[in-house]
């Protein structure tokens, strides 16, 4: 089996994508993904349900600490990638998982916590109203957790957000069992129901209509770990609903270096708590990153963790501009930084290994995963 070293060499490499014309776009690397496939199911107690769900989460912990953090060995990535599956009707599974890297040939950080609002000078966030907007892409993709996060939908039944949203490290959340997930729908101003939409029938205002979530999976990286050492880098889960969704929504990608990004900046839109109803939009710029995190200075409130952090680049393959979710959007971390003090929100990057697992997460099928 190969080391470590030798996986993150396979791991980080993506074909030369950016040429030097003077027309240059911000184009999607072609990334050759590893493959990750379960071993071994476990059955295990039905959890309790007994911690209670926080909206974001904090971490000390800040670039240079991660940065100067021992790389994990191959044994602890693989248990970091395995994870738990919980059902609807309660019930709780381990899978653990093999991870391969096929040949082209083949087939196919320490300070204080801070936890109010993470407002950075003015406030840059953009309330989204009006269902012209709120019902197009890619407003449309951002959906409400009945434990008060975010998810954005990245399938026809599934949707990407925090792993804290679900599970706070050591048991599930209150309401992880029952889990619901909101769509944005229009309130009709006679009370009729659907999409049914006439001219004597317009919207009023808007009103979330709720589908139950039928399985859950969690990364081991998250529930072993806590939001002080190595779980922050695995803050995500993946949900699937008991129904399709019937809306469009965005596809993941590996995530870019910050460099690659276009302006440098990233987007998300999620249900800030300060503003009940409303779904908010914001962008910035990426202030730092490590292999696994991505640091910057969006304004945000609780509610909005796990949103997806999402790109617009050119699709080389396709000749078409792509929006892609390329992280996951976690908490809040205060870092000292060469003895001054500095706020910073965080991401959870996909990396070629996350997208591999969420992948298949999604499809089932290794072979429908193989291009980040």
């Amino acid at each position: 089996m190969a080391g470590l070293s030798t996986l993150i060499l396979l791991l980080c490499a993506a074909k030369d994508v950016m040429p030097s014309s003077p027309h240059w776009k911000p184009t999607w690397p072609s990334y050759r993904v590893p493959v990750i496939l379960p071993q071994s199911t476990l059955n295990l107690d039905k959890p309790q349900f007994d911690a209670e769900a926080r909206l974001e989460v904090v971490s000390p912990c800040g670039p240079a600490c991660h940065k100067s953090s021992p790389l994990p060995t191959y044994e602890e990535v693989k248990n970091y990638l395995s994870y738990e599956t919980l059902y609807a009707n309660g019930s709780l599974t381990e899978t653990e998982v093999g991870i391969y890297i096929l040949s082209s040939s083949g087939d196919g950080s320490r300070g204080k916590s801070r936890t109010k609002r993470q407002i950075y000078g003015y406030d840059s966030r953009f309330s989204i109203f009006g269902k012209d907007f709120l019902l197009n892409y890619p407003f449309s993709t951002s959906v409400k957790l009945s434990t008060g996060c975010t998810g954005t939908l990245v399938a026809e039944k599934h949707v990407l957000t925090a792993a804290h949203c679900i599970h706070d490290g050591k048991s599930y959340v209150k309401g992880a069992q029952k889990l619901r997930v909101g769509f944005l729908k229009p309130k009709l101003k006679d009370g009729g129901k659907g999409s049914n939409i006439t001219n004597s029938a317009m919207p009023e205002k808007m009103k979330f209509q709720w589908i139950r979530v039928k399985r859950t999976h969690v990364p081991k990286g998250w529930i072993k770990g806590n939001a002080n050492d190595i779980g922050m880098d695995y803050d995500y889960a993946l949900l699937e609903l008991k129904k399709p969704h019937k809306r469009k929504f965005m596809k993941i990608g590996v995530s870019p270096p910050a460099r690659h990004l276009p302006g440098g900046r990233i987007h998300f839109s999620g249900y800030d708590n300060d503003r009940p109803g409303n779904l908010v939009y914001r962008f910035c710029d990426v202030k730092d990153e490590t292999y696994d995190l991505l640091y910057q200075q969006c304004d945000a409130q609780p509610g909005a963790s796990g949103s997806g952090v999402y790109v617009r680049m050119w699709k080389r393959q396709n000749h078409k501009w792509e929006r892609k979710i390329i992280g996951i959007f976690s908490g809040h971390q205060w870092v000292d930084m060469n003895g001054t003090p500095q706020d910073f929100n965080v991401a959870v990057r996909i990396t070629p290994l996350k997208y591999a697992q969420i992948c298949y997460w999604i499809k089932g099928n290794y072979l429908d995963c193989r291009e980040g």
